[in-house]
């Protein structure tokens, strides 16, 4: 009995030792937590920029829509010349400001109205910092710390759920009171590239079909990596989904998402 437990333990030590030589092999990498970005009273024109451009490219989803050529202008590079020539006695940081913001209010010829109100998912400042990007595209950057509101302050931003003010310049989220699927794919601008009943545009897979059809875990992996998957027949729109929605959305309200597409409607 005492040769046959001295066994197994030198198989057990031997087994870990094999496995830990293993994984030190592997070469580590650091990973280290970003740096909040804030939008302060000293930030200037240029700084205002670099944030809104990573926001553009980033936590903003723009180029889910922008740059296809089809579905909304392509900004980069002329925004700044075209935006005071849109509106008749409107400037240009005030035509940009109300693009982010109010974008029914003037669609351009040829493009459906499907963009949304960016207060649902960023704070002033940051929709501030992407009218100076915009703004940079071929023109001269006006906006400055003093078109931000104070922190705390009031205002629509405030009343669309966004955080107002200068804090950092992360996604504020969806509000964690809704609840509803269909309220959150809404909030999400999900509609602006999928379909669901009579809403939305048909450029991403229809969620109506999707109903019983995918498991639940190809539903979520599908929001929170978008680029792991692209689902036959849209392999002209790969790599457009923002893949921020694991920040926007807490885990009650991806859950509630994916239980609602993944079901029988």
């Amino acid at each position: 009995m005492l040769r046959t437990n001295l066994t197994i333990l030198l198989i057990v030590i031997g087994t870990l030792a094999v496995y830990t030589g293993v994984a030190n092999m592997i070469p580590q990498v650091a990973s280290e937590v970003p740096e909040e970005t804030t939008i302060g009273a000293d930030v200037t024109p240029d700084e205002l920029a670099a944030i809104g451009e990573e926001l553009y490219v980033g936590a903003g989803g723009c180029t889910a829509c922008h740059g296809l050529g089809t579905r909304a202008p392509d900004l980069v590079g002329v925004s700044g010349t075209t935006c005071a020539t849109r509106r008749e006695g409107v400037g240009c940081k005030e035509y940009l400001y109300e693009s982010l913001t109010e974008p029914g209010v003037f669609v351009i010829d040829g493009f459906q109205p499907i963009m949304p109100d960016m207060r649902r998912i960023l704070s002033e400042a940051q929709i501030w910092a992407l009218v100076a990007f915009l703004q940079n595209q071929g023109g001269e950057i006006t906006v400055t710390a003093a078109d931000i509101p104070p922190e705390g302050a009031g205002g629509a931003a405030a009343a669309a759920g966004g955080t107002g003010g200068t804090g950092g310049a992360t996604s504020p989220g969806i509000d964690t009171a809704v609840t509803d699927p269909v309220e959150l794919l809404r909030a999400s601008t999900c509609l602006a590239c999928h379909q669901l009943g009579e809403e939305g545009v048909a450029l991403g897979p229809s969620f109506d079909e999707m109903a019983g059809r995918q498991e639940a875990e190809y539903i979520r992996r599908s929001i929170l990596l978008p680029n792991a998957d692209t689902a036959g027949g849209f392999e002209a729109v790969a790599g457009t989904m923002p893949m921020n929605f694991g920040d926007q959305l807490s885990a009650a309200q991806l859950e509630a998402i994916v239980r609602f597409l993944a079901g029988d409607r």
